[in-house]
């Protein structure tokens, strides 16, 4: 194998599963559900109840998440959702990677790009609701430092004193997959040896959901919330708001080796691109994100026959889901009706700007263990869908050398990753 190639050294994940890394891929592969009644604020007269909240260690002993196993409660106050489940993933992965710099030259080759969607949206809400209520000096000075997006890796960054790049995109849902992908980047110019990347979000608030639910994107079931994200299915009615974090630990193989870490799967390519087309909608034909899919496979030196799996972006709306199959179709012709897919979201509902990053964590995962995640709920596909192949709602078990995931968010920005098995 190359020394120059890019292969992830660590791995870890807070999501609406559990909190870590095998916690949330055990229950993923086992078909449960993270998804269930918002019990966070009262949603009697709201229009949305449900979403894939990350369960606490209150609730679920076994794998749940602490916040005190990541920062004492006087910290707490000062960090919007999103940072903290940012910290607790950095946490686990750059435990399972062995990075710890202490030199000035370590520190100043280790990036830090942590994507999000929407940031501290929560922090602001609560703020406005403290200026209406109890005026302007009641407002916490640490309210700006929250919400900021790039806090997440702002404060990853100070703890670790990683001194080298620091970047946060904010492209809705394709977020994750980009920082991934700028720290590919980043360790290929050589600005960085090492990179932490992924995407985190915590936005399950009452105005974030009624703002999505204006737009007729969320689903409004409330008797069952497991069966309510349904990725490809004839039943699906709008996708469910999720939150966690994702974050990988990348460096090249020559680099990994001379320090004794263990590789644990190759970033092979990455592409990504714009629609230039719609604020919420690609073009029928999937020609942006199917330009995305094209330039991972150039990277990656790969063909469409290649691909053995997909993680799809799929979140459970008919507008997106059929945009991604549409590109899909395009950049993958005919070998797509072959290449099995799963979309995750049917069990984690939808992260936005974290989503890339615990997907890209399943699909690593997935050719380090030759398995491929169920498509939760996903009973009957559309009409149109029917010559395509999809995972059962059990997951499958077989020898995979290519995963292709995708990552699309509003604005038309598409991005795609390609995550291989060692060689």
């Amino acid at each position: 194998m190359n020394p120059d190639t890019i292969v992830i050294t660590g791995m870890g994940m807070v999501s609406p599963l559990a909190a870590g890394v095998k916690p949330s891929w055990d229950r993923l592969i086992n078909g449960v559900s993270g998804i269930r009644l918002i019990d966070r604020f009262d949603t009697t007269e709201a229009p949305i109840a449900i979403a894939g909240q990350v369960p606490s260690i209150e609730e679920d002993p076994e794998a749940g998440f602490n916040p005190e196993d990541v920062i004492n409660s006087k910290e707490r106050k000062k960090l919007d959702l999103f940072t903290l489940y940012a910290l607790a993933a950095a946490q686990e992965a750059l435990q399972q990677a062995g990075w710890h710099p202490t030199t000035q030259a370590e520190q100043e080759a280790t990036a830090t790009l942590i994507g999000t969607g929407i940031g501290g949206f929560p922090t602001i809400t609560q703020a406005q609701k403290t200026l209406d209520s109890r005026g302007h000096r009641r407002l916490s000075p640490f309210t700006v430092p929250a919400f900021l997006a790039n806090l997440a890796a702002g404060q990853v960054s100070i703890r670790y004193g990683f001194k080298g790049p620091m970047g946060c995109p904010v492209t809705a849902c394709a977020a994750g997959v980009q920082a991934i992908g700028d720290g590919m980047r980043m360790i290929r110019s050589g600005e960085a040896d090492v990179a932490l990347v992924g995407g985190t979000e915590g936005c399950i608030d009452p105005l974030s959901l009624a703002s999505f639910n204006a737009m007729k994107a969320l689903s409004p079931e409330r008797e069952h919330p497991e069966a309510a994200s349904r990725p490809f299915d004839t039943q699906r009615n709008g996708f469910v708001m999720g939150e966690g974090a994702g974050l990988l630990v990348i460096e090249t193989l020559a680099h990994a080796q001379a320090r004794g870490a263990r590789p644990l799967a190759v970033l092979s390519g990455y592409g990504t691109s714009a629609d230039a087309h719609h604020i919420t909608a690609g073009p029928e034909d999937g020609a942006g994100a199917a330009a995305a899919i094209r330039r991972a496979l150039k990277m990656a030196q790969l063909t469409p026959a290649d691909i053995d799996h997909i993680n799809a972006h799929a979140t459970s709306t008919p507008v997106g889901d059929n945009a991604e199959v549409a590109s899909l179709r395009n950049a993958l012709g005919d070998d797509l009706k072959h290449i099995p897919i799963s979309a995750t979201k049917g069990s984690t509902g939808h992260l936005l700007g974290a989503a890339g990053g615990i997907e890209s964590i399943f699909s690593a995962l997935s050719v380090m263990e030759g398995c491929m995640p169920p498509n939760r709920n996903l009973v009957q596909a559309d009409d149109h869908l029917q010559d395509l192949t999809f995972v059962g709602q059990q997951s499958e078990h077989k020898p995979l050398q290519h995963v292709l995931c995708n990552g699309f968010g509003f604005g038309g920005v598409n991005a795609a990753l390609i995550i291989s098995r060692l060689s």
